[in-house]
């Protein structure tokens, strides 16, 4: 008997893992998690997503119609508000004033905004790669941020705080199987997985950018304070 071919999302995940993993290897990234940068450190992280989500999201509002993409585009998982709450109780109210993206930021963003809001199956690859990850690995780097910190929810890491999903693992069940139900060409599938894996480089490559703020020996508590 015919083993039945693995659906797509399975296939995507096991194509892209290498570069999934090469991003959230990286030092800056192990760092965080670690609790080895000062706070100015984890601010540059909520700056640099600011950017992102801003371009995702204003795509987003682009394809809330598309036949494709529509069906991804979820309120719940809206970013902006929360990272711009985040960015208020960190670094003041002028935070736009005095903070700005670093290239491989601008890079990845004007990535986003030349394919997500035109291609639907190259918006859901970027849709993907965040908001799955954000429900992931994120949630764990949010519960470590917040205590190193003292930040809450609603004070310096809502970034992490998703109040209308209760369950994130059943979310991400039902996430797949939307990318499972999608009637795509090969063609289409194909361009998907290398948004996906286009989408990794740039994650890498910010996280790269990211790791100066990385010490060369231990940050002491003081640091933090």
């Amino acid at each position: 008997m015919d083993t039945p071919p693995l659906p797509f999302s399975a296939r995507l995940r096991a194509a892209t893992q290498g570069a999934h993993t090469a991003a959230e290897g990286q030092q800056y990234v192990t760092a965080l998690v670690a609790g080895e940068l000062d706070l100015a450190g984890y601010l540059d992280l909520v700056v640099q997503h600011h950017a992102l989500y801003q371009a995702l999201e204003s795509a987003a509002e682009a394809m809330r119609a598309d036949p494709v993409a529509g069906g991804f585009v979820d309120d719940a998982l809206t970013r902006l508000p929360a990272l711009e709450a985040d960015l208020t109780a960190l670094a003041g109210p002028d935070w736009a004033l005095r903070t700005a993206p670093n290239p491989a930021t601008v890079a990845y963003a004007e990535r986003i905004r030349a394919v997500a809001g035109t291609s639907p199956v190259r918006f859901v690859a970027h849709h993907y790669t965040r908001y799955l990850g954000d429900l992931s690995g994120g949630l764990h780097i949010g519960r470590a941020v917040a205590r190193r910190y003292g930040l809450t929810g609603q004070s310096g890491a809502a970034f992490y705080t998703f109040a209308r999903i209760d369950r994130p693992k059943a979310y991400k069940e039902a996430y797949r199987a939307r990318l499972d139900a999608l009637a795509l060409s090969p063609a289409d599938e194909a361009a998907l997985l290398d948004e996906v894996l286009v989408a990794y480089r740039h994650n890498t490559a910010v996280f790269a950018a990211l790791a100066r703020h990385v010490p060369a020996g231990p940050v002491l508590p003081e640091a933090v304070a």
